[in-house]
This record gives C-alpha cells, structure tokens and sequence, in this order.
C-alpha cells in the first residue's frame, strides 16, 4: 500500500466504528486535496500536459521563421492563428489537450479512485471505514476533480507563459473575427474557457468514476471511456449521423474555438455545458448505485 493509500485509509478511519456518519467531512476532503496532487500519476499526467502548450508556441515560432513553412498543408488549423498572438496559445492548448489528452488523464484517476483501490485490495477497508459508501463516492469523486481543475490550470498557465514567452505578440488578443481585445478581456476569456473545459472533464471524470465503481480492473475503465470517446468523435463525424450529435459529449468540445471570435457565439458553449452537467449527474448516480452494490 502507498503512503497516500495508507493516508486516506486513516482519513477514513478516524472514528468509532460504531457511527459510520461521523467523520468530518471537511477533514476527509483535505486529505484528498493533500494526497491527490502528490500521486506520481498526477505529477507525470501534470508533466505531460504541461508540454502541450510549450510543444505548440515553439512549433508556431519555428513555422514563422521557417521559409518553407507556408508550403501547402503545413500550419492549417486554429494552431496557425497562434503565430505572432501569444494570448490565442491557452486557449489552443486546451482545446488540444482536450481532444484526447486531459480526458486520458482524469480516466486515469477516476481508474484509481475506486477500481485501483479494488485491484490493490485497500477498497474493502474503505468499504468498512466509519464513512457512509455515498459520502465515500464523493470523497472520491472530489479527488478526481482536484486532478482536472490541476491539469486544466496548468495547461492554461503554462499556456499563457509560453504565449507571452515563446509567441509573443504584446498584450492584446486577436480573435478569429478579426478585430483586437485588451489584456483584460483576454484574460477573462481564458479564465471563462478553462472554465468550461474543467466541466467538460469533469463530466469525463464522473462517467469514468461510475465505470470505476463497477470494477477491479482499471485498464477496464481506461479502455471504456476513452475508447467511447474516440467512438464518440468518430460518430460526430459522420454527417448522417447528425441525430447522434445532441447526446455526444464530444460533438460540443469544437465549440470552445468560439472564445476567440468577437463577439462569442453562446449557443454551442451553452448547450455543451449543459450536456456535461448531464453527463456529470449520471456519472455520479452510476458511480454511487456501482458503489453501494459492491461486497464489502
């Protein structure tokens, strides 16, 4: 068992065995805020997505000095806005990162949360801890959303370092519009978009944790979610699968390039954000129904 393993173990058992409501639930989500930053999965996963960012400014900054760089089919994409426009980076980034990457990631967590701890043995004395199976699941399911908001924050911050760094291009962010926004705006832009991206993970981490709840094995979780991920993205696609678009996660992850038009299209950020949120209820309630089912 892992120090931060034999940590939450004694988190959870700091009460009589008699009253399995009693443990502070306050001192329980420390733990878990403690603990889960600390994991070598967190920091490698931190480590990965960090470069993101990093990967695209100097690849920008190499495609612009580059003399062949503007031969057919090299820099297409949202990528090739970035170059000379440092505050377009984070938000490039992200929606990099959440094509496959930050989804890879909080599945990895969601994996250990409750799965791992199965597959090491250490769940069934979580699930004899004084703490009620429910208020476990959402102890569990605050770790995993520690583990997004770190990885969505450093993407983001790394993001806005490199942009000012390696990209350049003053203070001032141009959108996709065309026209110019201050400093200030651009920053509320990037917080608003990490943000978004936060739920959209989130609702991964939820699916992910509800599919953790249901077995020992967390390569099943990993195999699960992302596979249904990358179905998802092939689904949406496919144009005469359009009627499919309404319920896939994945169809509404394009929208976050409308943070850099002027002025931004709600629509798609909207309706995304709300599917998430839908995501993230049932992600729960299987996560907990998986939770309560399991032989202590």
């Amino acid at each position: 068992m892992s120090p931060v393993q034999r940590a939450s173990r004694r988190a959870l058992s700091i009460t009589p065995a008699g009253d399995r409501h009693a443990a502070p639930l306050t001192r329980l989500l420390r733990v878990e805020l403690r603990t889960e930053p600390r994991r070598p999965r967190t920091l490698v996963s931190l480590v990965v997505l960090a470069l993101v960012p990093v990967v695209i400014g100097l690849g920008v900054s190499a495609s612009a000095t580059d003399p062949g760089g503007d031969r057919p089919g090299a820099g297409l994409g949202l990528i090739t806005a970035v170059s000379g426009n440092g505050m377009m980076l984070p938000i490039t980034a992200l929606g990099v990162a959440l094509r496959l990457l930050l989804p890879l990631c909080v599945c990895i967590a969601a994996a250990d949360a409750l799965a791992g701890e199965a597959a090491h043995g250490t769940l069934r004395g979580l699930l004899l801890a004084p703490v009620s199976r429910i208020r476990l699941v959402w102890i569990k399911a605050f770790g995993v959303l520690v583990v997004a908001v770190l990885q969505v924050a450093v993407v983001t911050g790394v993001g806005l370092l490199a942009g000012l760094i390696i990209v350049g291009g003053g203070d001032q962010l141009l959108t996709l519009s065309g026209s110019s926004v201050g400093l200030g705006a651009a920053l509320a832009r990037v917080a608003l978009a990490a943000g978004w991206t936060v739920l959209q993970v989130a609702a991964v981490g939820a699916v992910a944790l509800a599919v953790s709840a249901f077995t020992d094995h967390p390569l099943v979780v990993l195999a699960t979610v992302v596979g249904g991920a990358i179905v998802s993205w092939l689904l949406g696609a496919i144009p005469a699968l359009d009627w499919l678009r309404p319920v896939l996660l994945t169809s509404g992850w394009a929208s976050l390039s409308d943070m850099l038009r002027d002025p931004v299209p709600t629509d798609g950020l909207t309706q995304s954000a709300l599917l998430a949120g839908v995501y993230l209820v049932i992600g729960m309630t299987g996560a907990i129904v998986g939770t309560l089912r399991r032989e202590a």
